[in-house]
């Protein structure tokens, strides 16, 4: 790096380090946009559900469908990643989410919706998803010319994600009292044209691709995870935060209709709640997330999690509901984010998009299970006591992990 750019990037806040970069500036802007988008159809299609069919199961479902194939096939496609050009892989996939957003405002425009039809639709979602999120995690080091900014790189872009997740949702409970779900869609189309442009602008540094075969290159990827034993303890974190702590949001039209008698836009400001604590989550790592103390924030986003869950399952007015999810949502993000700093930090760059993808995997896969168990149990028990025994759980299993790390 020359001195001219060492100057450059000394004029830039620690914090915010990583913007300093034209190509990570780019990103970060489209990739702003489009997340907002991706937030306001979230919460359109699942109260789009829940208002056409008042199913539970339903809800459980979309879950499962939007982020399954993410456990699925997440890994291959991870190994498949790292043997192909990434920046063309994501150009590509966003053509097809913008065409899926488009289709779905229209059909629902023309009441052609019903449950299979958006059962569908989320399979497709998710489909597209397990390619979008890896290629875009793998993406981010090559818009920062120093590794030594990646951790920051990352840390802004969840910033940005959380940021859009406490904005977003209370603006599709607006749009959807206004115009309606199909606005909603045709909203995210557009917001999906946001990234694809910025990512056709920007010219980042080639990562090295992988040779071999597909099975070889996954074959290598899983040896790393398994025989390094800090990587296959933060992947055990990731599978209980998120198979018990995550399944909230498959809950909340339930919460928001259901147990304090709301609309749509009471929807928006319980997933809003949940947003705001991820994006203060954020802001903690920004600031004191150095890379010796992230597994400390790790094991503190998992015990902020089974508290969450906890005020959720006793909670009987909305503040009291709204302050559980704040906290539940800091806990999630808190315990995600400082993984997937550690992961990407500690990986070879040649094995980056694998780990990515088995992070990712993990991440998402294991919400969805999450999801479509809590939507069988909240069948029968309720939303709140499903969320109760999520938390008893969750914190019998952090008990476990903690006594068996003590002992190693």
């Amino acid at each position: 790096m020359s001195d001219s750019s060492s100057s450059h990037l000394r004029q830039w806040p620690t914090a915010i380090r990583a913007l300093a970069y034209r190509n990570f500036q780019i990103y970060f802007a489209g990739q702003g946009i489009s997340t907002l988008g991706k937030w306001v159809q979230q919460v359109a299609l699942a109260w789009l559900a829940y208002h056409l069919t008042g199913s539970a199961v339903l809800l459980g479902l979309i879950t499962f469908l939007s982020l399954a194939p993410q456990l699925l096939i997440g890994p291959v496609a991870g190994a498949w990643i790292d043997r192909h050009d990434k920046r063309r892989l994501l150009i590509i996939v966003q053509m097809v989410l913008v065409m899926q957003s488009a289709v779905l405002a229209a059909a629902t425009w023309l009441h052609w919706v019903d449950g299979p039809f958006i059962a569908g639709m989320a399979l497709l979602l998710g489909l597209l998803n397990a390619l979008e999120t890896p290629l875009r995690q793998a993406l981010i080091g090559s818009f920062v010319d120093d590794p030594a900014d990646l951790p920051n790189a990352l840390v802004l872009n969840a910033m940005l994600i959380n940021a859009a997740r406490f904005v977003g949702p209370p603006l599709a409970g607006a749009l959807i009292a206004l115009a309606g779900e199909a606005a909603c869609f045709a909203l995210t189309a557009v917001a999906f044209l946001a990234l694809l442009g910025g990512l056709l602008k920007v010219r980042g540094t080639a990562s090295p691709k992988a040779s071999g075969s597909t099975a070889q290159v996954f074959r290598e990827g899983l040896a790393y995870m398994w025989q390094t034993r800090s990587v296959r303890q933060l992947l055990i974190n990731v599978i209980m935060v998120n198979l018990l702590a995550s399944c909230y949001a498959a809950l909340l039209p339930i919460l928001a209709k259901a147990v304090f008698d709301g609309d749509a836009q009471v929807l928006g400001w319980l997933w809003g709640a949940a947003g705001a604590g991820a994006f203060l989550a954020t802001l903690a790592l920004a600031v004191g997330g150095a890379l010796p103390r992230l597994r400390q924030f790790t094991d503190a986003g998992a015990l902020l999690c089974a508290i969450g869950l906890a005020g959720l399952w006793f909670a009987q007015a909305l503040p009291l509901a709204l302050l559980a999810l704040a906290v539940l949502g800091f806990g999630i993000t808190l315990s995600n984010v400082s993984t997937n700093m550690q992961l990407q930090s500690g990986a070879p760059s040649h094995l980056r998009g694998r780990v990515i993808a088995f992070y990712i995997a993990m991440r998402f896969g294991f919400e969805a299970l999450g999801g479509m168990a809590a939507g069988l149990i909240a069948a029968r028990w309720g939303a709140p006591a499903t969320l109760g025994i999520a938390g008893v759980v969750l914190m019998l299993g952090l008990l476990g992990q903690y006594g068996l790390r003590r002992r190693a």
